[in-house]
């Protein structure tokens, strides 16, 4: 298959095939993707790989990178729990839990090529998207580190001189959903072409906020995005992008399944819990007690791209700097009402709500009238990277290759605080001298203020040929690939940690109690603690593909990967010998110590076919990966903030993966992805040397999970085209955190989702091609969860549910 040309396409995705003429059903058509950093048919590809082309992300409304989590098997996504704009993204059960600066997300976001090194922003919509491709399993060699897990690329449109275009599109739906979408592809000579997109998004939010501030979930994003592409001459052609977005939005809320069991005199606490709603079910409206604010996420970014051909080989750079500013307001506590008669400003000397704490002790750090913030963490990054790829064939096409330079680097703050910190309930406590005065009528509250600063830099060496050997018929391809990656990583922690006693003779600092002595009251405390950390990795990859046929092949591969280590500037502790940690537990190891490099060796062997005169696609593969030094996160039981990352000593996964597409009829299209994943923590050791592999479970791995879907064109007409598509999308349960004590409270349970469209195209008006979709997500209206945790102050479980059914019309035009 390798040496065959492929035939042109106009189009890239799974379901674009069944929306063509009905001549074109009679065939699937090719698909053609860039996982390999050249364009090729995705048969021919050796990648566990999903691609949605242009008009799939219209049929099933996609717009960014969350809209696909529940679509694609062996891929979860859910939002960060303290900020919208913020993703978790799991491949094969390997993501990351904790959205800090300081550590990096296992699998890799590529827009165009460039690197997003942090996960925030993520949840943004892109302006003008044209293709999403999911590279499922470690792709160390190309994409180099911190792809553990695997890729994801987003690919715009890029402008043309071949014609002036324009495209509008609407959308109105409930909860007061209006959206826009406008692009225009404008010629600027024979050599030249400029190409404009803006979108504009917003919604309300789907939980109602009955006290003051926003509802959960209100949103309202702008994009904007410039390309500009100048063919200086025949081979040589220069590509600028401009990219900037918006995100006004109000986080969702946390709603509490089972109280949490108070100890001591939490008094306030169970109060609180008495005017709480707990419940299993989603709720359409809960209050907040104090104003609930807007968070805000900003980025701009610039690439450029210059690529120079040849008779048989390419150069190509990119370049790229990207800015990114975020503040996220988090609700956390469920929302407790007020009560009868009481306002939000009537002077309660403690209130435990959503998102405030109120007392002497938030005026005694905040100043007299102010209250104290449970969270609002305040995020600012600056990336720069470059890459330079020569790619090309060599003795009459026997080896294709492409070797490149890539460096990157990055400085970064996260603020966070002064916020009300571990949340375990207030507390008596002894002060010395005072006795039992005030023993029976003080309570202490935690407060936490951390300043973070980064900077990394990263660089590498890659290599991939792939050599087509003059036996077995050119049948046979062979793929050697090696990558050198050179990452530092530098960190300065700030943190200021006070326990304040409130009592009837005002506020009194009391932070000696959660130290070993009276006079050693800043133990918790971080003085600008500096930390640095080199890593060097070595990865190759081997990959065997062999032609059964013209169009069924066979690959088997060995990939390994590495996901550079870090420091945890959430860990309570400066070092690991400061004995027992906020939980009471000595876990050795403290923020200063910092966490090693991850390492994976995978195994993979997959047939990619096509049967029945080209009428059914069956791609599958298995794959077992074993993991070495894995980065685990967990939280620290009684707290919201503090965590610890340690390196698991050994970890293995294995599991099936299917992707089969079938044109039923000319008419009926098919598609049914499913994946089956089993994992294991098979070795763990704590500071004693015991093994404690037990103690750990993989975060957000479903066993098994499936997306099916048909498409059916209603009729073909010269007045345009009607077809109607039905997706049937299931995730198993999976665990919500990382620690096996912790699987009661935050296991997800099970859910189906059923999204429909019907979709009226290609009417022709004043030249131009006129369409619409009425369409519907999550029809049945199922409740689903989509994060949970056990560590919120008046609750062992909180959920953020899953959205409502949402439905809606588009409306397009394009000329």
């Amino acid at each position: 298959m390798k040496l065959s040309k492929l035939k042109p396409l106009a189009v890239l995705g799974g379901f674009s095939l069944a929306v063509a003429s009905p001549m074109a059903l009679a065939q699937l058509e090719e698909v053609i993707v860039t996982a390999q950093k050249r364009a090729e048919s995705l048969q021919d590809t050796p990648i566990s790989l999903t691609a949605f082309g242009e008009d799939q992300l219209e049929t099933d409304g996609i717009n960014n990178l969350g809209d696909i989590g529940s679509k694609v098997p062996s891929l979860t996504i859910e939002p960060f729990p303290i900020n919208n704009a913020t993703l978790r993204i799991f491949i094969r059960g390997i993501g990351i839990s904790d959205a800090q600066i300081t550590q990096d997300p296992p699998v890799g976001i590529y827009v165009d090529g460039v690197y997003i090194a942090r996960s925030t922003g993520t949840a943004l919509d892109v302006a003008d998207l044209q293709r999403i491709e999911i590279l499922r399993g470690p792709q160390g060699t190309l994409y180099g580190r911190n792809t553990t897990g695997g890729a994801i690329n987003l690919i715009t449109k890029k402008p043309t001189t071949e014609a002036l275009e324009f495209k509008q599109k609407f959308t109105v739906g409930n909860r007061n959903l209006l959206t826009s979408k406008s692009t225009l592809n404008v010629p600027l000579n024979d050599r030249m072409a400029a190409k404009f997109a803006v979108m504009r998004t917003q919604q309300d939010g789907h939980i109602e906020n009955t006290g003051p501030g926003g509802d959960f979930g209100d949103r309202d994003v702008e994009g904007y995005r410039l390309d500009f592409r100048w063919d200086i001459t025949d081979s040589l052609a220069f590509d600028y992008a401009y990219d900037k977005s918006d995100f006004d939005y109000y986080n969702t809320q946390y709603q509490h399944v089972i109280p949490r069991s108070p100890s001591g005199s939490q008094a306030d606490l169970v109060s609180a819990q008495e005017r709480s709603v707990y419940s299993d079910t989603r709720q359409k409206s809960v209050g907040t007690v104090t104003p609930y604010e807007q968070s805000s996420t900003d980025i701009e970014g610039h690439a450029w791209t210059l690529t120079q051909d040849f008779d048989s080989f390419q150069i190509k750079y990119i370049g790229a700097y990207r800015e990114l500013n975020d503040k996220s307001y988090a609700d956390l506590g469920g929302g407790v009402p007020l009560a009868d008669g009481e306002t939000a400003d009537s002077g309660l000397t403690f209130r435990v709500d959503s998102n405030e704490y109120c007392g002497q002790a938030a005026e005694f750090v905040m100043g007299r009238g102010n209250c104290l913030p449970l969270t609002y963490p305040k995020i600012s990054q600056e990336q720069t990277s470059h890459e330079l790829q020569i790619s090309g064939d060599l003795f009459e096409s026997r080896i294709n290759y492409i070797v490149g330079a890539y460096y990157f680097t990055e400085e970064a703050q996260e603020d966070n605080g002064p916020m009300h910190h571990q949340l375990s309930g207030p507390i008596n406590i002894d002060i010395p001298l005072l006795g039992d005065i005030l023993k029976s009528s003080i309570r202490a509250v935690n407060m936490l203020e951390q300043v973070y600063d980064i900077e990394n830099d990263a660089k590498a060496f890659f290599g991939q040929f792939t050599w087509t050997p003059p036996i077995l018929e050119d049948r046979l391809q062979l793929t050697f690939g090696a990558r050198r990656s050179e990452d530092t990583r530098y960190t300065k922690k700030f943190q200021r940690d006070q326990t304040i006693a409130e009592t009837p003779l005002g506020p009194i600092d009391v932070s000696f109690a959660q130290c070993n002595s009276i006079l050693d009251g800043d133990c918790r405390n971080f003085d600008n603690i500096e930390a640095k950390q080199e890593f060097t990795n070595d990865s190759f990859s081997f990959v065997a593909e062999y032609d059964l046929t013209d169009s069924t092949n066979i690959y088997a591969k060995r990939v390994e990967a590495y996901k550079s280590g870090g420091f945890n500037t959430r860990d309570p502790q400066q070092d690991g010998n400061q004995g027992p940690a906020t939980d009471g537990v000595d876990y050795g190891f403290g923020y200063a110590d910092g966490f090693d490099a991850e390492y994976v060796t995978s195994y993979e062997l997959g047939v990619k076919s096509e049967l029945m005169d080209r009428r059914l696609r069956v791609n599958a593969n298995v794959f077992y990966s074993e993991y070495e030094d894995m980065q685990l996160n967990f939280i620290l039981t009684g707290t919201v903030a503090d965590t610890k990352v340690t390196n698991a000593g050994e970890a293995e996964m294995y599991g099936l993966e299917t992707d089969i597409t079938f044109m039923a009829t000319e008419r009926l299209l098919m598609m049914l992805n499913y994946a089956y994943l089993h994992s294991e923590v098979t070795k763990a050791t704590d500071v004693s040397g015991n093994d404690v592999a037990d103690q750990f479970v993989f975060f957000s791995a479903p066993e098994h999970s499936f997306t099916l879907s048909a498409d059916y064109t209603l009729f073909v007409a010269d007045w345009g085209r009607g077809s109607v598509n039905l997706s049937v999308n299931y995730m198993d349960e999976r665990n919500g955190g990382s620690r096996a004590e912790n699987v009661k409270n935050t296991q997800l349970r099970q859910y189906e989702l059923v999204n429909a469209r019907f979709s009226l195209a290609d009417v022709p008006l004043a030249g131009g091609r006129l369409g619409a979709g009425l369409w519907a997500k999550n029809l049945l209206d199922e409740e689903y969860e989509l994060t949970a945790v056990d560590n919120l102050p008046s609750a062992d479980r909180s959920v953020i549910w899953g959205e409502p059914r949402t439905y809606g019309i588009d409306v397009f035009y394009e000329y």
